[in-house]
């Protein structure tokens, strides 16, 4: 299909024949690739039959890599799912294969020529100790014409012809998801055009909280509950109900689909680790948004580091705590009512072992006194983005947590608590991310197609159109990792590789969408006044938080190779 003013090298019809079959056998020969790269650097990493973490450190280029290598893998392997059952039902349609090949024809070429893990590093299999006999396999016929003709000009350009006609839709592709959270996605987005969208630039710029009438609705529409049990007071939902949620309020204001982020930590460490008695007192209270919860773990000078925390809890006589030190980076601390907060109750300790979780109250503050409760203060940070719930520097002294308000009941778990939570935690960040790229392509692409330049809009310029088009490629590669770590999740099975997997790269898709959003509306993009500059900094704390990306790729690589 020739399009005017473009590269008509080949008569080729723009979608590639016999698709499905082409892309399910490309995926073996990118999993061999992985298996070559593990049995290189286990050679590097491993000493007296385990892997050495110095080792990882001196080899942290290419343990990283790995990382990103498999999930580069899992994600041509969900893609594929993605499209069979799409065929199966009926669905593949024009869009979705476009997709389709653009994924595996990009994501095969940068196996084979270097995988961005941002943007100034680039992992090379030469890296990973491997030499161009690892891409034998990639010599088959349907590996070469998907890499020659996957992602080019020519389809690039169709797939943004098509968005343009069904820019009503609300995404880029159909999701693979049931009827059921398809339902729930629209009330949603509904919800983000009507009462997030229009407002949320403003509460941005002016750096302001966002309104409680928002929580108050949030919380009617059991946002707060998503994945409480009923018994609980929640709606019992699934994690990949979550996900839908979060991506559709994320894509209207990160702020607003980080709201269910302070609950569903809270809720999960309540159900993971807390007595019946503490289950049944805070789990509705939560669930209804009667309470809002606080995340209070990371510390000044540990960062990643969660083992080497130094607030301190001592026990009294009456077996209540008083807490002492200073917490930072706390999102949404003044106006909430409790604090899941993690204290060293073992003062001979050093390390993870002598961590406590707490379920410590305070007082809900307003902007004029933001921390009322004794025994505890704190300071605004600044900050570029995510800015609808603050961020906060704590200092306690002496601040009082009753007894029975110790997680579990027992001390020395703190650590172990936490880590239970990380994998929905992470899936949650990945959904967000996804909604932060989709709201910097749906920016992007009003106006690409609404900005005239040298007689005719933005989007009809190739480089223009083939960023537009790349954007929704990778959202919804992205969208479908995502998704695959909610199944596990829901399934009962381990998901912290694959949670990771959908983390590391959505943030990284988050952040190339907003960039590129930005890039399309040049000079005006870095005013303030347009709101793909609030999207660009909302997306940047994406690869920091809940894991920066090289501890992501770190905790992927042991994963993988131990």
């Amino acid at each position: 299909m020739a399009h005017d003013g473009q590269d008509t090298v080949t008569a080729a019809p723009v979608i590639l024949d016999d698709l499905l079959t082409l892309t399910g056998a490309a995926v073996a020969p990118a999993a061999a690739v992985l298996d070559a790269a593990k049995d290189s650097i286990r050679e590097m990493v491993v000493v007296d039959g385990r892997v050495s973490s110095r080792a990882v450190e001196a080899h942290q280029s290419a343990s990283h890599g790995l990382a990103w290598l498999a999930t580069y893998v899992e994600a041509l392997r969900q893609m594929q799912k993605w499209a069979e059952g799409l065929k199966e039902a009926g669905k593949f349609g024009e869009v979705e294969q476009l997709i389709h090949q653009i994924a595996f024809g990009e994501y095969l070429h940068q196996i084979a020529g270097g995988i961005p893990m941002n943007q100034g590093e680039v992992v090379r299999l030469q890296e990973m100790g491997l030499g161009w006999d690892a891409l034998s396999g990639f010599q088959c016929s349907e590996v070469q014409t998907l890499m020659a003709r996957g992602n080019t000009q020519s389809a690039r350009t169709r797939l943004v012809e098509l968005m343009q006609e069904r820019s009503a839709e609300t995404t880029v592709g159909a999701t693979g998801l049931d009827e059921e959270l398809e339902m729930i996605r629209e009330q949603f987005r509904r919800f983000a055009l009507d009462k997030v969208e229009p407002y949320a630039h403003e509460w941005h710029l002016k750096d302001e909280l966002i309104p409680m009438e928002i929580i108050e609705e949030l919380a009617e529409m059991g946002v707060f509950g998503l994945t409480i049990p009923e018994n609980l007071g929640g709606l019992g939902l699934s994690k990949a109900s979550m996900v839908v949620v979060s991506e559709e309020l994320s894509r209207g204001y990160i702020g607003v689909g980080s709201l269910g982020t302070r609950s569903e930590i809270a809720a999960e460490l309540i159900l993971a680790g807390g007595t019946d008695d503490q289950k049944s007192h805070w789990l509705p209270k939560i669930a209804s948004g009667e309470i809002l919860p606080t995340a209070v773990f990371t510390e000044p000078n540990t960062g990643s580091d969660l083992g080497s925390l130094r607030t301190r809890a001592v026990k009294d006589e009456n077996g209540d705590y008083t807490v002492t030190g200073n917490k930072t980076w706390i999102t949404h601390a003044a106006r909430t009512h409790v604090m899941t907060l993690l204290a060293r109750t073992d003062p001979s300790t050093t390390d993870y072992k002598g961590l406590s979780m707490f379920l410590a109250e305070k007082t809900p503050g307003t902007d004029e006194a933001p921390f009322p409760t004794e025994g505890m203060t704190g300071g605004e940070i600044e900050v570029l983005g995510y800015r609808g719930m603050k961020e906060y520097e704590l200092g306690f002294d002496n601040f009082k947590v009753k007894g029975e308000n110790l997680l579990g009941g027992e001390e020395g778990k703190g650590f172990k608590q936490l880590m239970e939570t990380f994998e929905s935690a992470r899936i949650q960040t990945a959904a967000r991310a996804v909604g932060v790229a989709q709201s910097a392509l749906d920016i992007a692409m009003r106006y690409a197609i609404d900005r005239k330049q040298f007689g005719k809009s933005l989007i009809e310029f190739p480089r223009v159109s083939g960023k537009l088009a790349m954007m929704a490629v990778e959202i919804m590669v992205a969208r479908q990792l995502t998704y695959y770590s909610a199944w596990e999740k829901d399934n009962g099975h381990r998901c912290d590789l694959e949670a990771g997997m959908a983390k590391l790269l959505g943030a990284r898709v988050a952040w190339a969408a907003a960039d590129n959003g930005l890039q399309i509306h040049g000079g005006n993009g870095f005013a303030l006044e347009y709101s793909i500059s609030r999207v660009l900094c909302d997306a940047r704390i994406l690869n920091i938080f809940e894991g920066a990306a090289e501890i992501q790729a770190q905790v992927i690589a042991r994963r993988l190779l131990g």
